[in-house]
């Protein structure tokens, strides 16, 4: 079958690891299901990937991709929950808990195999290509919001960097659930884009805002860390799920962090259970994820390449006809 995979590890320049050609259609198992793919989308995962956190050599070549929504083998429309191992379901009860690609085999082909229990209903309100941004960066935006920052109707919140796939669900799952969320990004056409999402006001990165938030929803790190911290109001949160701009921020702010009894949480993904309630919330109330760009599997290079440069806006989707 077509697929698109990482066939090396270059740290440095990680596309040049990145093949498309033909890979092993995925065997029958006990308790996993092939899903015919329909549509998968890129994350900074898989550029991560690519450079070898969380992928090894000796698991190359590991085709790419966590989120997929497709057919199961019962002509269901379905959506895949990533997580593997969450469970024990289809894998036993010690293995550790990893994301498709740290493993097992991705989506970025045209079938994919996953535990059964990893399988939910695909709601009819969603296409394909809306469904598959759901199970990472939608997922992790969800599962910020609403378990970690522990935010409630009425509440401010700050959005760093406007543009990728996770900060864009926020705005948007903030926005409809009654949150007045600040959004920041070095890029005025996406704070402009931010704006018309639902984010109150929009600024450069690292400027002052009109007021101190109840939470920060943190994707970039280093370079955003210190403005988040002196965003926060006393005893406020910040929920950090990702680093792209590196996990070592030149000023940690601890002090501030002691004196105003601000909390920082970790986040990672999200439960099964919290996909079906994101899944839900989508489908009763209209918000829809924002996708940057429908691109067929053969041209993933394209996609790879605009999500390295940082150009997109919100989610790009690989499409299988």
């Amino acid at each position: 079958m077509f697929a698109v995979y990482a066939a090396r590890i270059d740290r440095d320049q990680p596309l040049t690891g990145l093949e498309l050609g033909e890979r092993p259609a995925p065997e029958a198992r006990p308790g996993w299901s092939t899903i015919d793919v329909r549509a998968a989308s890129l994350n900074h995962h898989d550029l991560w990937s690519l450079r070898g956190v969380g992928l090894p050599e000796d698991r190359l070549p590991m085709i790419l991709g966590c989120d997929a929504a497709g057919i199961d083998e019962d002509g269901n429309e379905v959506v895949l929950h990533s997580v593997i191992g969450q469970s024990g379901h289809g894998v036993g009860p010690d293995e550790p808990r990893s994301i498709l690609t740290e493993r097992y085999q991705g989506t970025f082909a045209e079938q994919v195999a996953v535990p059964t229990w990893n399988v939910l209903p695909k709601p009819r309100e969603l296409s394909f290509a809306e469904a598959a941004c759901l199970p990472t960066a939608w997922l992790t935006a969800y599962r910020m919001l609403f378990t970690n920052a522990g935010v409630r109707p009425g509440d401010s919140v700050l959005v760093q960097g406007a543009g990728g796939g996770v900060a864009t669900a926020a705005i948007v799952l903030g926005k409809a659930a009654g949150l007045r969320v600040f959004a920041t990004s070095r890029d005025e056409a996406k704070r402009k884009r931010a704006l018309e999402l639902g984010a109150v006001e929009a600024v450069e990165s690292g400027a002052r805002l009109p007021q101190r938030v109840d939470a920060v929803i943190e994707t970039v790190g280093a370079a955003t860390w210190s403005h988040s911290v002196k965003s926060l109001r006393p005893g406020g949160t910040i929920v950090i799920s990702g680093a792209t701009s590196g996990d070592r921020p030149s000023h940690a702010e601890l002090t501030r962090i002691f004196f105003l009894e601000l909390k920082v949480v970790g986040s990672t993904m999200g439960t099964k259970d919290e996909l079906e309630d994101l899944l839900s919330f989508c489908a009763a109330t209209g918000v829809r994820p924002v996708i940057d760009e429908e691109l067929p599997l053969d041209r993933a290079r394209e996609g790879f390449e605009r999500l390295a440069a940082g150009e997109q806006f919100g989610k790009i989707v690989l499409t299988n006809a």
